[in-house]
């Protein structure tokens, strides 16, 4: 079965102590800055727009962690059928700490990061878990572009 629906999103970190990880909030989950693909986009075209839409985070203040993408696919409900939907999921780093201006979900959080996690089966936690292998195996972590 070929996916119908493509999406991509970002897991932004931000450097601190501790190090810490953002998720939007919806009235009844957790979420990451994602959104659907526009015709003729690249998932790493629709993610950047779209984050830049949901949290006011520009290209040039986030690095891309080009080791790493997360892609998931999973059945969801549209125009009442089932379609398989491909997720991307990018890895960032703020370049900087930054104001965070939510416009499409009612609220934020920053989240410490302290593997494992419990937040949202579906997605995130198979992403956290894909990311903590990721970053076990990095000889410098956090990232030296990233600050």
């Amino acid at each position: 079965m070929q996916p119908e629906v493509f999406s991509s999103g970002y897991l932004v970190f931000r450097l601190g102590r501790p190090i810490q990880f953002l998720l939007m909030q919806h009235a009844n989950r957790w979420d990451l800055p994602k959104g659907h693909l526009d015709p003729g986009e690249t998932a790493m075209q629709a993610v950047l727009r779209e984050l830049q839409e949901e949290t006011g985070i520009k290209p040039s203040e986030l690095w891309t962690d080009p080791a790493f993408v997360f892609r998931q696919q999973y059945t969801v409900n549209e125009a009442k059928r089932s379609k398989l939907k491909e997720l991307i999921v990018y890895l960032g780093w703020l370049r900087a700490d930054r104001e965070i201006q939510p416009t499409e979900h009612i609220g934020f959080s920053w989240f410490d990061w302290s593997p494992p996690h419990a937040l949202q089966a579906q997605t995130i936690d198979p992403l956290l878990d894909e990311v903590a292998r990721h970053l076990a195996k990095q000889t410098y972590w956090p990232p030296a572009e990233a600050g």
